[in-house]
């Protein structure tokens, strides 16, 4: 069976875009700089992934205050999901499919 790259999101090729789904899908949310801490980004570099991923209709931004900061969340959409499982089950079909 030959592996399509057409299968595969380009949404999903940067290697945070990746983390941060993987986190989104894996909790109910996450916020801004429990995300930074966790994989070790900086604030510009974060704030532009979650941006495209939100472009994309992955992630869902959420924001509000707690006491006087603002506090931004982020939860993963159906769509996100959908789209990142299959991105997944790609990877595993191309690793599956190089045992000789």
């Amino acid at each position: 069976m030959k592996i399509s790259l057409e299968q595969f999101d380009k949404a999903f090729e940067n290697r945070l875009r990746l983390q941060i789904m993987s986190v989104l899908v894996a909790n109910e949310s996450y916020d801004f700089n429990s995300l930074k801490e966790l994989l070790g980004a900086t604030d510009g570099n974060l704030a532009s992934h979650i941006k495209a991923l939100e472009k994309e209709g992955y992630i869902t931004v959420m924001k509000s205050f707690v006491g006087r900061k603002p506090n931004t969340q982020y939860v993963v959409s159906k769509n996100g999901r959908e789209a990142f499982i299959k991105h997944l089950e790609a990877l595993e079909n191309l690793i599956k499919n190089q045992k000789t």
